[in-house]
């Protein structure tokens, strides 16, 4: 277990873990994913309509509460990455702001440009 910020952990290429979370973070924001939501609810709801034993409730009540959990670290690994990237982004536009003024070398603008992903774009 490691303490380090998700963006930053593994180097410069992507762990197991960012990879699965990427995936899973793209499915869950799915309209696919939240009519699955939606049944898995109506279907709770259903269940304690028809009055099953208490055994099926509770494990019903697990089940949900389990799928929150997990949507929950998934969600907050996403929430890091993204603003890792907004501030590594901020500071390469600081620096390639202070470069232009100062009329130094080029090197930031550079990083800008790699920051953004201009030539992803074209």
């Amino acid at each position: 277990m490691t303490t380090e910020h998700p963006a930053e952990r593994g180097g410069t290429g992507r762990d197991r873990f960012a990879a699965f979370s990427e995936r899973a973070s793209n499915v869950t924001s799915s309209p696919l994913f939240y009519a699955l939501c939606v049944f898995l609810v109506l279907g709770t709801v259903a269940l304690h309509l028809v009055h099953p034993p208490l055994s099926w409730l509770i494990f019903a009540g697990d089940v949900m509460t389990s799928v929150n959990l997990l949507l929950l670290a998934l969600l907050k690994n996403t929430e890091r990455r993204d603003t890792h990237a907004v501030q590594r982004k901020l500071d390469a536009i600081a620096a390639a702001l202070l470069e232009q003024r100062e009329g130094t070398s080029h090197a930031a603008a550079d990083k800008l440009r790699q920051a953004i992903r201009m030539e992803e774009e074209q």
